[in-house]
């Protein structure tokens, strides 16, 4: 009877070797899931915020374009429009005289 006492015994440290081994594998495991669910959330995390840099980059780019745009369109048309009064001026009397010479030939 010893000797099946002995292997009844050598099988439940068998078992339960296996079963130290399977919960450490188990273990192992839900470690290992855990470090690449967080190791995924980080990158994922990094990478979000790269693309929202990215995003506000572009968004000031074009947004300091338009206004720097607007300035420089504001400054030409004045600019232009105070050449075209300049020049208005210098032919002012010009016209004037030449409107009175047609208005004058016409009712003769």
């Amino acid at each position: 009877m010893d000797s099946s006492h002995e292997g009844i015994q050598m099988l439940l440290t068998a078992e339960q070797e296996a079963q130290q081994m399977v919960a450490a594998a188990r273990n192992l495991k839900t470690t290992r899931l855990r470090q690449a669910k967080e190791e995924a959330e980080k990158e994922a995390a990094l990478y979000r915020s790269n693309l929202e840099s990215e995003h506000r980059k572009k968004v000031d780019e074009t947004s300091g374009n338009s206004g720097f745009t607007a300035e420089r369109l504001g400054e030409e048309t004045e600019e232009k429009i105070q050449n075209l009064k300049k020049s208005a001026s210098e032919v002012q009397s010009d016209v004037v005289d030449m409107l009175i010479k047609y208005v004058k030939a016409a009712k003769c």
